[in-house]
């Protein structure tokens, strides 16, 4: 974490300048630790997933030296680790938990999302942090969630609320970010929760009346994630504009773009200037919305994924302190 370093060998949540209190050789035999898969699969649910990346696990479960765990189970309910198949079957016996440890704030037919307070729950919110890590090369891991909520995406059925995936948002952010952290686990990936998860940030910042972003740098998924959420709308927002019956009502300015999609007006600018929309002609710049131009960007952006139903969403903005500011 940016203001409590700890040595790696703790593994604990970490950041990029958490390296500055480490000197060379620490350093070096991180990386090497770091680059070998610590899990090999994890049962998480009726799921046997392989992993992807290393995730510093808590010391109880995992520390520098042991050997790589071949199959690690994991609640899908309380996101407890387990070492052993026996030891799940008796929490499974016991535990009665079948949701998240937050406010359900969005349900529309199988689909909920739940709001969650790093600070309230905060092994819950650790331990959704080590196994995002799993998958999510780029991601880093805070020791202190207490500045961060957390929206947990579930598919719900009788048997309870199983985890689609999810994005964290800082509490109080200086530089605008309305997403720190997405993640889709692997056996929901390609069904359209990417865009929802994004979608649904939006949806948030709409509420909030005030434009987001995602926090940066983008991870290489994230990045085209992203540049296809905000060329689908922006491409679908330009082609309502085109076919105005009217022509004097034929305009749009990126700020108008801006206060629609609660998009930042650096976002959709770079977005626009992509796809070769935004062009400049005799000291000025213009929005060329071309028929052929939307269409060609239109046939390439992807689906729509699955769509957010903003009347379902039940969520009233959080009265924050410059406690959480960092």
């Amino acid at each position: 974490v940016r203001d409590r370093k700890r040595k790696f060998d703790e593994f604990t949540h970490e950041s990029h300048e958490d390296h500055e209190g480490l000197g060379e050789a620490d350093l070096r035999e991180h990386e090497e630790l770091t680059k070998v898969k610590n899990v090999n699969k994890i049962q998480f649910g009726k799921y046997l997933l392989e992993t992807w990346y290393f995730s510093p696990l808590p010391r109880e479960i995992w520390k520098a030296g042991d050997d790589v765990i071949p199959h690690l189970y994991m609640c899908e309910f309380t996101l407890n680790f387990y070492k052993t198949k026996g030891e799940i079957d008796r929490h499974y016996k016991r535990n009665t938990v079948r949701h998240p440890p937050g406010d359900e704030i969005y349900r529309n037919n199988n689909i909920s999302v739940f709001e969650v307070d790093g600070e309230k729950a905060k092994i819950w919110c650790q331990n959704l942090c080590y196994l995002a890590k799993m998958f999510l090369d780029h991601k880093y891991l805070y020791y202190d969630v207490d500045p961060f909520f957390f929206y947990v995406v579930c598919e719900c059925d009788a048997q309870g609320f199983h985890l689609v995936g999810y994005f964290s948002k800082e509490k109080e952010s200086a530089s605008g970010y309305n997403l720190a952290c997405i993640l889709t686990l692997p056996q929901h990936q390609r069904k359209g929760y990417g865009k929802f998860i994004i979608a649904f940030s939006y949806a948030l910042s709409k509420i909030e009346q005030k434009p987001g972003s995602p926090e940066k740098p983008l991870s290489d998924l994230g990045r085209v994630s992203y540049e296809s959420y905000w060329a689908r709308v922006l491409l679908v927002k330009l082609r309502e504009v085109r076919d105005r019956p009217m022509e004097e009502d034929r305009m749009i300015s990126i700020e108008q773009l801006a206060t629609e999609t609660c998009f930042t007006q650096l976002d959709i600018k770079n977005t626009l200037d992509r796809l070769q929309i935004l062009q400049y002609h005799q000291g000025s710049y213009y929005i060329n919305a071309n028929p052929k131009i939307i269409d060609y960007w239109m046939a390439r952006c992807g689906g729509e994924g699955v769509t957010v139903d903003h009347s379902k969403i039940c969520w009233t903005p959080h009265v924050t302190t410059d406690k959480w500011l960092r």
